[in-house]
């Protein structure tokens, strides 16, 4: 058995476990976060298991840089018209909890975060 047959995100990919998508394309899946510590909090990860940003090297590029720049249009299509936040736990110090590489983007009003942050 290898790392991926635990992940919880390899088994969202995959369809066994649900989600509450909002994007998904061949390379990434955007969903809501179960847990969420904003307004709106969601997740964003590549289809293809990789640990975390650490583990990620130059064939990993294309689909962060597709990633990245999907964001925005999630944000704004999430209702975050007056900005948002990113963030890439990585490893153990990082805060990382679920080691299959996800980026969180957290928006609405900065009064109605739940902490503590990502």
């Amino acid at each position: 058995m290898n790392a991926q047959d635990n992940c919880i995100f390899c088994k969202i990919v995959a369809g066994q476990l649900p989600s509450n998508k909002v994007y998904e394309d061949d390379d990434m899946l955007a969903f809501h976060d179960i847990h969420p510590k904003a307004p709106v909090h969601l997740l964003v990860i590549p289809k293809s298991h990789v640990d975390s940003l650490a583990d990620c090297g130059a064939g990993e590029g294309q689909v962060l840089a597709r990633m990245m720049l999907k964001v925005p249009e999630l944000a704004r299509a999430a209702g975050c018209s007056n900005g948002f936040r990113t963030v890439i736990n990585t490893g153990p110090d990082g805060g990382q909890e679920v080691y299959h590489l996800h980026l969180h983007v957290l928006g609405g009003p900065r009064h109605a975060w739940k902490g503590p942050l990502p």
